[in-house]
């Protein structure tokens, strides 16, 4: 006779695998019923080489700034040399003036320098005339002028006065996926519909003069970027489509003080403005990057690692594997590959830690962070745009983008690939992909 913990394991078990089951039946149908989103095409921002900023660029502009005193000059200095950061990082040009003036002007003249470039790029490459467009999504987290970013693309391409357009600011880095999410839930309203999202982030607004350590680390962490995409859910474009969206999970630990605090926007004891990152940041990204696998890790990993972990679970609650954490669940089972926001070396490396990655599956993450610096909501595609050119994308490939953002929000997309790419395709990394990756290794 079975003992009443064994009975308890076993009928879990068995309701479990019902669930599964069910699933199985269950889950083509649903499939069928939700219309296909495609990713079409995306081009990545590449600023040109006069923008770029060498680390002994950077020394200067921040020594020759009288605002900054001797403490926090050696502070900027110290983290930039520690952020594995190349010598082609590139900044706009009102960012590279001694001392740096925060003006609406320049700041204007960036967004529409990354923008306009992008999008021409996007469309001309496509053929697609702008007026095609029907629906538009704009995110930039710090910068949120009136009129608004789509307001100011619908001008400068003419689009038509029928265009649905959405602007986002404020959420953070990992606002791209938010952007993708809404061009998602419109396109399954709006049928036979065309969708371009564009992420960037402006950086004339932001630099920061004051003595507040916390604050003086977003002058070190990000530069110059941009990504724009092309999504559709008509029909004729499924055989031209590069990528299919399968899943998009999206997390908030908002109502949590720690995580709420963890990025954000404040005044200093001496009323300059900043914002200012918690060292909290890397416990608070682990915490909520669990919280949001445990929402996609059901829709993703294959069935013997979702009884794997179930079964650790129960066994853990009844006491039998001590106080051991329960069972990770192997990603790699589900993805090829993997685009981590490149916030930073050690947001990127506690992540490498939890899932347990190789450092070829993060390759891409250090990469972007390397070439382009923290380039915020756009990271995910400047290190989609990677694999890309050194042609590791195959047809049937699956990709997990993970975002992280101030709220504080872990947002996950994950796309199929349509497509297979061959090595030198070109894009933002044209002349910039580094064949030694042991030096990159050891700068980071």
């Amino acid at each position: 006779m079975e003992s009443l913990p064994d009975a308890l394991l076993t009928m879990v078990l068995w309701h479990f695998l019902l669930i599964v089951f069910a699933g199985l039946i269950t889950y083509p149908a649903f499939r069928r019923r939700c219309s296909s989103i495609y990713l079409l095409d995306f081009k990545c921002y590449s600023p040109p080489a006069s923008f770029r900023q060498p680390m002994a660029a950077f020394h200067e502009l921040v020594f020759l700034d009288d605002r900054l005193d001797p403490e926090s000059k050696d502070f900027l200095c110290k983290i930039l040399e520690k952020s594995g950061f190349s010598d082609e990082i590139a900044v706009p040009p009102s960012s590279a003036i001694t001392p740096i003036r925060r003006s609406l002007t320049f700041a204007l003249e960036e967004a529409t320098c990354v923008i306009f470039a992008m999008i021409r790029d996007l469309l001309s490459g496509n053929r697609v005339n702008p007026r095609a467009v029907d629906i538009l999504v704009c995110n930039s987290s710090m910068f949120s002028p009136t009129p608004s970013l789509t307001a100011m693309v619908v001008n400068e391409f003419k689009m038509r006065s029928n265009i649905l357009s959405y602007n986002l600011s404020g959420m953070g880095c990992s606002a791209g996926i938010v952007s993708i999410d809404l061009a998602r839930d419109v396109l399954r309203v709006h049928k036979n519909s065309l969708a371009l999202v564009v992420s960037t982030e402006v950086l004339n607004m932001n630099w920061y003069v004051g003595k507040n350590t916390s604050m003086l680390m977003t002058n070190c962490l990000f530069r110059m970027g941009g990504a724009a995409l092309l999504m559709s859910n008509r029909d004729i474009d499924k055989r031209a489509a590069k990528y299919e969206l399968q899943h998009l999970v999206r997390t908030n630990n908002g109502q949590d003080d720690q995580s709420y605090k963890c990025v954000y926007q404040d005044v200093d004891s001496e009323k300059k403005t900043g914002v200012s990152i918690s060292k909290d940041i890397v416990n608070v990204a682990g915490e909520i990057l669990k919280a949001n696998m445990k929402t996609l890790g059901p829709s993703v990993l294959p069935y013997s690692e979702q009884c794997l972990y179930v079964w650790s679970i129960i066994k853990k609650r009844l006491g039998k594997i001590g106080k051991r954490e329960a069972y990770v669940p192997n990603f790699k089972k589900a993805f090829e590959h993997f685009c981590i926001h490149a916030g930073g070396r050690a947001v990127i490396e506690a992540v490498e830690k939890n899932l347990q990655l190789s450092k070829d599956d993060v390759e891409a993450s250090k990469m972007t962070l390397h070439k382009f610096g923290n380039t915020s909501s756009s990271s995910i595609w400047y290190e989609l745009a990677y694999l890309e050119t050194k042609g590791k994308i195959k047809r049937g490939d699956r990709i997990w983008q993970i975002a992280f953002g101030s709220g504080f929000k872990c947002n996950s997309a994950v796309w199929k690939s349509r497509l297979s790419t061959q090595t030198g395709t070109e894009n933002a990394w044209k002349g910039k992909i580094e064949t030694d990756v042991a030096k990159l290794e050891n700068s980071l």
